[in-house]
């Protein structure tokens, strides 16, 4: 299963991200932010106000995740993906920013596949009901904007082969409608 894995550095070029493919499983190593929908609606209505982002986007992944707090020793607690569409209203915006790629689980709605295909972003889905694991890939992690909002923080994660599939390429193509499944 694993033996075309893609050893993938973030942030991505566009380069990358045009030569992935739905289906194609991938290992993420590098920085990428974290965001829930705290976090989309509070970017979001900076962008409506008109006021610079807190970090920038662009070339980026935002992993939809509010990880647990870490234990003792450790960089960060579970950090499992959360249900993508919760995030559909808010994706477009970001990815005229220059998101080059989002990663939750779940599948996405026509108008965020859209999106996606106009600004040449992909979206990944990763490993869902095991946060425990996935906090293993997470070498550093620190809050880079909206503390106040807990695990719904914006984080700035340093992964290390982080597993994840290409569910929408750049093509068009939706791995889950290949696989004859719904993606939930």
């Amino acid at each position: 299963m694993f033996e075309n894995l893609r050893k993938i550095k973030l942030p991505l070029t566009d380069a990358v991200v045009r030569s992935l493919t739905a289906g194609d499983l991938v290992s993420l190593s590098g920085e990428l932010y974290t965001g829930r929908d705290q976090t989309h609606r509070r970017l979001c209505g900076l962008l409506d106000k008109g006021l610079p982002l807190p970090v920038d986007l662009d070339g980026h992944l935002i992993y939809y995740v509010g990880p647990s707090p870490a234990r003792p020793g450790a960089v960060i607690g579970a950090a499992g993906p959360t249900t993508s569409y919760r995030m559909d209203p808010y994706t477009p915006r970001l990815l005229e920013m220059g998101v080059r790629a989002t990663m939750g689980k779940g599948a996405r709605s026509a108008e965020v596949r859209q999106a996606m295909l106009a600004h040449g972003a992909i979206y990944l889905a990763t490993i869902g009901g095991a946060g425990a694991l996935l906090s293993k890939r997470v070498r550093a992690s620190e809050v880079v904007a909206f503390a106040d909002a807990g695990p719904e923080a914006m984080f700035r994660f340093e992964v290390i082969d982080f597993p994840a599939v290409v569910i929408n390429d750049v093509h068009g193509r939706d791995f889950y409608e290949m696989q004859g499944q719904r993606g939930g």
